[in-house]
């Protein structure tokens, strides 16, 4: 469980691990607030982000477009991602 962090007010509502990918949705009882957290071991990577909490679930399952909308994610793939490609 290394994407999700030790503060004691964050409560794991669900996680998932594959191949070295951890995510986890947790929620502040005390702010209000529900969160993704997203790591990759293999690239000794992570990034976390607020979510709406009607939006929770569909984050969980999706945290890749749901990061992609507020520019975050792993380093290389925003590099990739932002590299200018040729027009022919």
């Amino acid at each position: 469980m290394n994407a999700a962090p030790t503060h004691a007010t964050w409560k794991e509502l669900a996680g998932r691990e594959n191949e070295g990918l951890e995510i986890y949705l947790l929620w502040n009882k005390s702010a209000d607030r529900l969160k993704v957290a997203v790591a990759d071991a293999r690239l000794d990577e992570k990034f976390e982000f607020d979510v709406a909490n009607a939006d929770g679930l569909a984050a969980f399952y999706h945290p890749f477009a749901y990061a992609a909308d507020r520019g975050l994610g792993f380093s290389c793939a925003i590099r990739n991602s932002l590299d200018l490609q040729p027009q022919n």
